[in-house]
């Protein structure tokens, strides 16, 4: 294995192989290991999600962010101790400095524990806030959707990965447990003042995102010579990166690669962040030697650091260079939710 090169473009993927042979998907898998490797961000084809998906969701974002605030106000997110619904622009906070755009978070629903429950990370368990079918028709119907669509190609994915890392094709996903937690996020940039970021530069929390780019541009990744690489548009496509979980889990040869996005346009944009049990253990997986000898032979997977907690950001640790290693995701999720939303987590916990 060759030490990583500066890359200049984001690779597309037809996912059709992983329908064929095992020969034809085991070709797949190690490329995809390769372009997760050496970029961390790909584009992906074929991928067999349903094609009136994308229109559908789109359609709501215009419905919901046209709403007033007053009715976007009945799902807020300083309401939920589980932090999920609408939040206005500036209230989530990326590295510090907050992010300009407004978004809907629903996570994957679960009974609610005690606010004093230990493990402290098992009180992100919860429900969603909806708003009224008569506000908004159909939307819970369709996020429900996204979450059985795109959880299903993140999935095939790590089926894909489990592969090309030498492991059974169902490594990963028997590893998610049975009460995973994945993310449904829906986004609305306004154009970015200048100096500022509708996101800033960070690297995303969980396992794999999906993410439905539409067809505004904005989205930018972080080469290993810090340069930004535009992510392109294509037609039917869906953008699909690392978060730090899958990081961790391979000792840094998949790498959460940094990304953001600065758009002069009004934008909207739809993900999914993939993600297992909040008890998951992140210790590495048991990989071929090879895999750790091309870690040791680049410095840019050597040095590669998680984004800091708010108490490490404090103490004056640079954006994505902490060396924390979380023990499990749910203490993964905790420390995001820690630094992104400081007051929502005052306000329910103290």
């Amino acid at each position: 294995m060759s030490t990583p090169v500066p890359f200049d473009q984001i690779p597309v993927v037809d996912l059709g192989p992983l329908s064929g042979t095992q020969p034809q998907r085991e070709e797949l898998a190690e490329e995809l290991c390769r372009i997760c490797h050496e970029v961390g961000f790909f584009l992906v084809v074929n991928h067999g999600v349903d094609d009136g998906l994308h229109d559908g969701i789109f359609e709501m974002m215009h419905r919901f962010f046209a709403l007033p605030r007053k009715q976007k106000m009945l799902i807020d997110k300083r309401v939920s101790r589980h932090f999920r619904g609408w939040e206005p622009i500036g209230a989530e906070y990326t590295n510090n400095r907050p992010d300009i755009r407004e978004q809907i978070d629903w996570w994957t629903e679960w009974p609610a524990h005690p606010t004093d429950v230990e493990p402290y990370y098992l009180r992100l368990l919860g429900p969603n806030q909806w708003l009224p079918d008569g506000v908004l028709p159909g939307h819970r119907e369709l996020a429900q959707q996204w979450f059985d669509e795109l959880g299903g190609l993140a999935n095939r994915l790590m089926g894909a990965i489990s592969l090309g890392l030498g492991l059974a094709e169902d490594h990963l996903e028997r590893l998610f447990g049975s009460q995973t937690m994945s993310l449904a996020k829906f986004i609305h940039y306004p154009p970015t003042p200048e100096g500022e970021a509708g996101v800033n530069a960070h690297h995303d929390t969980g396992f794999l995102t999906v993410l439905d780019p539409g067809p505004t541009a904005g989205l930018q990744v972080q080469n290993q010579a810090g340069q930004w690489i535009d992510v392109p548009s294509v037609e039917d496509s869906f953008v699909i990166n690392l978060g730090e979980t899958l990081q961790a889990m391979t000792g840094n040869y998949l790498v959460a690669t940094a990304h953001r996005v600065i758009t002069t346009e009004e934008r909207y944009s739809a993900g999914y962040f993939h993600g297992p049990s909040l008890d998951v253990c992140l210790a590495p997986l048991e990989l071929s030697p090879r895999f750790a000898e091309a870690v040791a032979a680049s410095p840019h997977h050597t040095g590669a650091g998680f984004m800091a907690s708010i108490a490490e950001t404090e103490a004056g640790v640079a954006d994505m260079s902490s060396s924390h290693r979380p023990a499990t995701y749910g203490e993964q999720l905790w420390n995001y939710f820690s630094r992104s939303y400081p007051e929502n987590v005052a306000l329910h916990y103290g």
